[in-house]
């Protein structure tokens, strides 16, 4: 694997990260919530790519990995400035985005920054799910505890529970991207499991009906869940990043 390497992001926060060199446009790969770049799909898309001798990028926000920070205190909005930070330090050319669950709502956010995209491949991506996942499941007893005692722990089938925090659920409303049109003029492909008991059907299709560009599709996998790490999966993520790139090349 790459060496992993470290920088002072926005606030001073200190973030790691592990850059492949070789052809571009480098293909950034953002994680999901309470994640990090020694994931599954992470490491196997770096030895693709190092195999492809494609240039790749991983990184770890705030309070994640090998980063600096502490969790909690993390906010949507500042894990989207982290990996902005990154990027334009250690990829600072043309970029293909891959976002995977929280990663592909930090990818969407991230395709109204940057400038230089060319395309973006979403895995069981998960934008707004601060609002229409959390808070929306909340039940009013849950709503106050947050709103009151500034975070509740909700029980997760990944590890410890998630420490939801209120400052958490205000950033998200902040960054919300299903609420008007996602302009995206380069290829998209989005991958989602039918057996996803993280992220629902709808919201992949709310993200395909809300992207606004000239080729965009979504995949559903019969059988695939959240983690989307399965070999047969892994060959489709490796599918559509070569598929975006060719496109975008042609």
């Amino acid at each position: 694997m790459s060496e992993i390497k470290t920088m002072d992001g926005p606030g001073g926060t200190r973030l790691a990260y592990a850059k492949t060199d070789g052809i571009g446009p480098t293909v950034v790969f953002l994680s999901g919530y309470k994640s990090d770049m020694e994931g599954t799909k992470a490491v196997h898309l770096e030895a693709w790519a190092k195999a492809e001798g494609r240039a790749f990028l991983r990184l770890d926000y705030s309070g994640h990995g090998q980063s600096g920070g502490v969790f909690e205190e993390g906010t949507i909005g500042q894990w989207a400035a982290d990996a902005e930070a990154v990027i334009r330090h250690a990829a600072p050319g043309p970029v293909l985005l891959v976002g995977s669950s929280m990663g592909g709502w930090i990818a969407s956010i991230l395709t109204r920054r940057l400038g230089s995209i060319v395309g973006f491949v979403g895995i069981a991506a998960a934008p707004d799910f601060t609002e229409d996942g959390f808070w929306a499941g909340f039940s009013e007893d849950e709503r106050r505890t947050i709103m009151e005692d500034g975070q509740i722990a909700l029980p997760s089938d990944y590890g410890d529970p998630y420490i939801v925090t209120r400052a958490l659920i205000e950033d998200g409303r902040e960054h919300l991207v299903l609420r008007s049109a996602l302009p995206m003029l380069y290829p998209v492909r989005l991958l989602q499991g039918t057996e996803d008991a993280a992220v629902k059907r709808e919201t992949a299709l709310a993200l395909l009906d809300y992207i606004d560009g000239p080729d965009v599709r979504l995949s559903f996998v019969k059988g695939a869940d959240h983690r989307f790490s399965e070999p047969d999966n892994l060959a489709l993520i490796e599918a559509a990043i070569v598929d975006c790139l060719a496109r975008s090349a042609a």
